[in-house]
């Protein structure tokens, strides 16, 4: 397999017995992966493109949404049997670790390395600190409050044992937070018509603004960037869902409990990370508790995070198309502040503060998740395709993941000084369809390839993953004919 050692073999560790309560203390990843995907999308892109386009156009986020749960699942698939994340599997492909290595790390840093979420997030900072939304002259200031929100992350990534640990408590309570309040402000701003109205769109297939004869000219008159934006960023996307396997070790769920997983600084010196997975046997004892482990997975990434996608996504268009006046067109620095804006002059001043503490915290989760997802991922590929590293004893993985840490904190402050947060955010999109394409045919490799024929995905999973390479193909051809073919107004 490429270059990388054989795996050990272990016993697949027993589940708990299926039940709710049981699935509260196994479940998790999906929690992490859900306030990573609550961000951008959702507060940024899906507000935007519904304001500019209509609600029809919301059936991109359904598309995306769905693909990207059976591709996450597809992923996990792996992690369960081996304990190694999906990129170790890749890494395990020919023509092997380095170059596949090399590949996603370049990717990962031109993905998540700029400084996107943060940047926005400093915006909604600013306006709650100075009670007005910012203006031109004050992004010095943004920049100053964005060397806060890395500190801030930094604190947070730096406790709890395992970081997939600190991540998860952490992510649970801005999913409560979030999910009440803006499931309150819909119910007191929203008509209930337009909330079957908001459903209607996110089932519109095939629809597009001002697209009837699909001629030429109407294509032009569509923005590409921003669906395309939308397409990818309803999830997770790119490195995102790849990660999800990273979290799913750490959190000991199949045979990720036989391997480790990346400690803290504080309160995690003794745990240590395998770089080579195990696999245990095929017989009737384990191919029942893989069916209980794969029911965790389900639920934790069905009806956790997809579902939770799709419902935050739904939440925040629903708001947004309901308070925009008709023929408004939403700007990219509206889109962080409007709501609020508008709940605050209409209803009680006190939501003006509230609906930022809300945009802050959807922010601020794709921001921690997304540092973690960048540091977590070129950590474990170097730890993976390196013996030179391994063989170090002064530099744990641990050491390594936080010295990672802190260089891109320091790449993420200088970069904060240069282009817009929805400029970044578009950009950052871009690359993670462009991950989305080989990354779905290399996981139909790995899971039809190196995975025993009991465990290997069903022919609908494997056209499933086909599709998602297709889908998001298609999302970068619309790109490129976009910037080819700019919109006319």
């Amino acid at each position: 397999m490429a270059n990388l050692p054989a795996w050990g073999h272990d016993e697949l560790p027993e589940p708990l017995p299926f039940s709710f309560g049981n699935a509260l203390r196994t479940i998790g990843p999906g929690a992490i992966l859900l306030a990573t995907a609550i961000g951008g999308g959702e507060w940024l892109a899906g507000p935007m493109a519904s304001v500019n386009n209509g609600l029809t156009i919301m059936w991109v986020a359904t598309v995306g949404i769905v693909l990207q749960v059976l591709f996450n699942l597809e992923a996990i698939r792996y992690t369960l049997y081996t304990g190694e994340p999906i990129l170790s599997g890749i890494m395990r492909l020919r023509p092997g670790a380095n170059f596949w290595g090399s590949i996603y790390v370049l990717l990962t840093a031109l993905q998540l390395g700029v400084p996107a979420l943060a940047t926005a997030c400093a915006s909604v900072a600013f306006a709650a600190t100075f009670n007005r939304p910012p203006v031109a002259t004050d992004q010095q200031t943004i920049v100053y409050i964005t060397y806060g929100i890395f500190g801030l992350t930094i604190a947070i990534l730096s406790l709890g044992g395992t970081v997939e640990r600190m991540l998860e408590r952490v992510s649970w309570a801005m999913i409560a937070y979030v999910f009440v309040f803006l499931t309150t402000v819909n119910l007191l701003f929203v008509p209930f018509t337009h909330w079957y109205e908001t459903l209607l769109g996110f089932f519109s297939f095939g629809s597009l603004p001002h697209v009837k004869n699909w001629s030429l000219q109407e294509l032009q008159h569509v923005d590409w960037a921003i669906l395309a934006t939308l397409a990818i960023t309803a999830g997770s996307g790119g490195i995102g869902n790849l990660t999800i396997t990273n979290w799913v070790r750490d959190k000991g769920m199949g045979m990720g409990a036989c391997v480790g997983a990346i400690p803290s600084v504080v309160g995690g010196r003794s745990i240590e990370l395998s770089h080579t997975g195990k696999i245990f046997t095929i017989n009737p004892v384990n191919l029942q508790r893989w069916k209980t482990w794969w029911r965790y997975i389900v639920l934790d990434q069905v009806w956790l995070w997809a579902l939770g996608c799709f419902v935050g996504m739904y939440l925040n268009v629903n708001l947004a198309t309901s308070i925009a006046a008709s023929g408004d067109v939403m700007s990219e620095h509206a889109a962080g502040t409007f709501q609020a804006d508008y709940m605050g002059k209409n209803l009680w001043r006190g939501l003006w503060y509230l609906g930022l503490l809300n945009g802050f915290w959807i922010l601020f989760s794709t921001q921690l998740g997304n540092t973690d997802i960048l540091v977590r991922t070129i950590t474990d590929v170097v730890w993976v395709a390196s013996t030179r590293l391994r063989n170090t004893k002064k530099l744990s993985v641990g050491r390594v993941y936080f010295l990672l840490l802190a260089l891109f904190t320091v790449t993420g402050c200088i970069l904060a000084n240069f282009g817009s947060a929805m400029k970044q955010f578009q950009f950052l999109a871009l690359i993670a369809a462009i991950i989305m394409v080989p990354a779905s045919l290399q996981i139909l490799r790995v899971n039809t390839t190196l995975l025993p024929p009991e465990l290997r995905p069903s022919w609908w999973r494997q056209l499933a993953l086909i599709l998602c390479a297709l889908f998001y193909a298609t999302v970068i051809g619309l790109v490129v004919f976009g910037r080819l073919m700019p919109p006319k107004v």
